[in-house]
């Protein structure tokens, strides 16, 4: 039996590792059924909600909206609860609460890792009542003088009905 050439040997282990790669750079770029979903409950009810907005995070301008705005009944005596997958919290993600005054927007950023979950009050002493929830993924941009900011390069979105 001839053996196998050292370099042949290397080409051949490196070949499949390389094509796995690109497979999985293909679905990861490719809109689909298999885009991350955020989960929201209230009041015994919870919705899955797939990204309104899904862009590439090479090209902000190559962008699809999968999914439309998850909608869910709460009231002011029980909070929201909000439920992210691995594939959102082990990035830096964004929360995004706006009350009933659209102008009165808090956002909240959570490290990677940090949280898979949160609890919301749908009242808030002083901005009233909870409306909406905005769920973003980040991205680092240049802009033409070279300063940095983040941009969402996808988006989740819960409108809040009241009971």
């Amino acid at each position: 039996m001839n053996p196998v050439p050292a370099g042949l040997r290397a080409a051949l282990v490196r070949l499949p590792s390389a094509g796995a790669g690109v497979g999985a750079w293909l679905l990861a770029r490719a809109p689909g059924p298999h885009l991350p979903q955020i989960s929201a409950y209230a009041r015994g009810e919870t919705i899955r909600v797939d990204p309104f907005l899904y862009c590439n995070v090479v090209d902000l301008n190559d962008c699809a909206s999968p999914g439309g705005q998850g909608v869910l009944v709460v009231d002011e005596r029980r909070p929201l609860q909000l439920s992210v997958p691995t594939d959102i919290g082990r990035a830096p993600w964004r929360l995004l609460k706006v009350y009933a005054d659209e102008r009165d927007t808090t956002e909240t950023v959570f490290r990677p890792g940090s949280t898979l979950a949160v609890t919301i009050p749908t009242v808030d002493p002083f901005r009233g009542r909870l409306m909406g929830i905005v769920v973003q993924l980040m991205t680092l941009v240049r802009d033409e003088n070279e300063d940095l900011f983040d941009l969402p390069h996808a988006e989740w979105s819960v409108r809040l009905d009241w009971a």
